[in-house]
């Protein structure tokens, strides 16, 4: 992955820095640990029944961080996904929360269909407040759509990856998190063996 380090102080909404498809090729780290601390309520588009897949490892590694995360996928709606309930769109998600607004949409498709959910998500009442798509997905315009209504847009990045860099589980895999800190590791209120980057373990949902 490519970042800056840059973890000390307030960082720019992302759509601030800079012109063109420059501002989404770094993201500083203060900016993504603040939108996985300020994330409550997640909805994984692309979650898929097998365990074997990416989509199944993250929407598991989040839940066990804690998130609420809703599982979308038209062709499992009504099924039962780690315990949770499998929506078959956005605005199903959205329905469940009332005003309460989707805190990050997550794309787990590919880059050609992140510009209809991206839409999809803009259709939404409240709007949510992050857009996220996966490694190896970017969709420049559908960003600058989603900006210009006042969204966060993070692209070809994994917040399960961004999880465990920050929190220095990463390292446990050998993995350099390109991180240098004299503070202590925080270790999360339950499971065994797992760091947190919250101040406090969050409840579970």
């Amino acid at each position: 992955m490519d970042e800056t380090g840059d973890d000390t102080g307030a960082a720019a909404p992302i759509g601030d820095r800079g012109e063109g498809a420059d501002r989404h090729a770094r993201y500083p780290d203060a900016r993504i640990r603040a939108i996985l601390n300020d994330t409550r309520t997640i909805a994984l588009v692309g979650a898929s029944a097998n365990p074997a897949r990416p989509s199944w490892i993250v929407l598991k590694y989040l839940l066990d961080r804690g998130y609420a995360v809703s599982p979308v996928n038209p062709g499992l709606a009504g099924q039962e996904l780690l315990g949770r309930r499998v929506a078959a769109t956005l605005a199903e998600v959205q329905a469940s929360l009332g005003d309460q607004p989707i805190d990050m949409v997550e794309i787990f498709r590919n880059a050609a269909a992140a510009g209809a959910l991206v839409d999809e998500a803009l259709a939404l009442s409240p709007l949510p407040k992050v857009i996220w798509m996966q490694l190896g997905v970017r969709d420049d315009a559908a960003a600058a759509r989603a900006e210009a209504r006042g969204l966060t847009v993070i692209m070809n990045r994994c917040p399960k990856i961004e999880y465990g860099r920050l929190s220095g589980e990463i390292g446990w895999a050998g993995v350099n998190s390109r991180i240098l800190s004299a503070r202590k590791p925080v270790l999360a209120a339950r499971g065994f063996q797992k760091l947190t980057i919250a101040a406090r373990d969050r409840p579970r949902q």
